[in-house]
């Protein structure tokens, strides 16, 4: 039972990296100059005066919509976290971790949402960009985190306390 507890853990811990990493760094889009384009900023790089010129994201709706998702899915997986730890040491023995797996899940369909939301309107986003260019490593992050907090949830739902 530790040891499924230690890679349950363990799985949360990833999928937290994961978000944070994919919420907060910068290559959501990658334009064909090795520049890329996050959530929050866009930073482009000057070659006349050698700096980067930063100015925050266009007022897209969409765009919007996609950061409120990932903050809110990186709030839902830490508050799952806590919860699971919480219940861990003060649920009676047999208990089933019901409200951990809810919290996962809909970290899962946050995520979900809000990296679809993304593909599908892509162009929409970035209108004011040069043409071209293609999904960055954070985009590709949030895919890869969705399976595994739907596979987190899942388990967590099935997942019964012993001693």
């Amino acid at each position: 039972m530790s040891l499924l507890l230690l890679v349950v853990s363990a799985l949360h811990i990833l999928i937290l990296i994961l978000l944070f990493v994919a919420t907060l760094d910068k290559s959501w889009w990658t334009l064909p100059g090795k520049e890329s384009l996050n959530l929050w900023y866009d930073c482009t790089w000057n070659n006349g005066t050698k700096t980067w010129a930063c100015s925050n994201v266009s007022e897209n709706g969409w765009l919007k919509a996609v950061q409120v998702l990932m903050v809110l899915s990186l709030i839902l997986c830490c508050l799952s976290f806590i919860l699971f730890m919480f219940q861990l040491y003060t649920m009676r023995r047999g208990g089933l971790f019901y409200a951990t797996g809810l919290c996962q899940l809909c970290t899962s369909l946050a995520v979900f949402t809000g990296a679809l939301i993304y593909a599908i309107h892509a162009e929409e986003i970035l209108a004011k960009h040069p043409r071209g260019g293609s999904f960055g490593y954070c985009f590709a992050l949030a895919w890869v985190a969705f399976p595994l907090a739907l596979v987190s949830g899942i388990i967590y739902i099935h997942l019964r306390k012993r001693e």
